[in-house]
C-alpha cells in the first residue's frame, strides 16, 4: 500500500479505457480546446508506451512516474526519472510519509494544526525485485536515513539495466518492508482505502486521524 496527499486528483487520459498506445494522439486532441492539459497529465514521455497503463485507478500507478522534477528527490532517484513507492503495511506507509511531510512542515515553518489530507491507495505488486533484504551492511550506505547518494547511483544503475525495482527494509519503521518501482506496470490494482488527516504540532507530525471514523492516533516515534 501508499499514501498519497489527496490534493491530487485522478487524470482523466490515465482512468480512461482507451489503449495507452493511442494516449499521444488523445492528448494532442485534448489540448487543441484544453491547453493545460499537459499540466495535469505531465511527461508522458517518461514512460515507454509498452509499460504505460490505464483504467480505474491507473492515475495512482502513472502519475509517479509522469510528475518528477529533480527539484523532488527521492531515495532512488534523483528526481530525473519516476519511481512508485509502496509499503508492506499500512503502518510502515504510515511512518515513510510522516517523515518525509514533517521535513517539508519543519522546512515551510507551517503553524501548528489539522494540516494536510491524505488517502491509503492499496495495490498488488508483481515484478522481478533487486533485493537489499537481509544483505547485512552490504547496502548500508543505500539506506541511510538522510543521504540519497547512493541509493539514487544505485536506482540509477538498476534502471538503466532494465530492472523492475527494488525491495528494501524501511528505513522509517524498523520490521516493515518498501518497494520502490521503476515502472508502473509493476503494479496493479489501485483502489482507494482510508482517508488520513495528519496533525503538525510546530515540530512534528504528532496525530492522524482517520477522516471515516473521526478515530484519532498519536504518533510515538520508535
Amino acid at each position: 500500500m501508499r499514501i498519497i496527499r489527496s490534493v491530487y486528483p485522478p487524470i482523466d487520459l490515465f482512468e480512461d479505457i482507451a489503449d495507452p498506445a493511442d494516449w499521444p494522439l488523445l492528448l494532442s486532441a485534448e489540448q487543441k480546446t484544453n491547453p493545460r492539459i499537459r499540466a495535469s497529465i505531465g511527461n508522458l514521455d517518461r514512460v515507454p508506451p509498452e509499460r504505460r497503463v490505464g483504467g480505474n485507478g491507473a492515475s495512482y500507478l502513472m502519475a509517479s512516474f509522469t510528475h518528477v522534477s529533480v527539484d523532488r528527490p527521492s531515495r532512488f532517484s534523483d528526481g530525473s526519472y519516476g519511481v512508485l513507492y509502496v509499503a508492506d503495511r499500512y503502518e510502515t506507509g504510515l511512518f515513510e510519509t510522516i517523515h518525509h511531510h514533517a521535513r517539508f512542515m519543519a522546512r515551510t515553518a507551517e503553524a501548528p494544526g489539522w494540516t494536510s489530507q491524505f488517502r491509503e491507495i492499496i495495490l498488488t505488486v508483481c515484478a522481478d525485485l533487486h533485493d537489499l533484504r537481509g544483505q547485512g551492511d552490504l547496502f548500508a550506505a543505500c539506506l541511510d536515513p538522510d543521504d540519497y547518494t547512493a541509493a539514487q547511483l544505485l536506482g540509477a544503475a538498476l534502471r538503466n539495466a532494465g530492472s523492475d525495482g527494488i525491495a528494501y527494509p524501511s528505513v522509517r519503521q524498523a520490521g516493515g518492508e518498501c518497494v520502490g518501482l521503476l515502472y508502473p506496470d509493476c503494479a496493479s490494482s489501485p483502489v482507494q482505502g482510508r482517508h488520513l488527516d495528519y496533525h503538525w504540532d510546530g515540530k512534528r507530525v504528532d496525530l492522524v486521524r482517520d477522516a471515516g471514523s473521526g478515530a484519532v492516533f498519536r504518533v510515538v516515534e520508535e
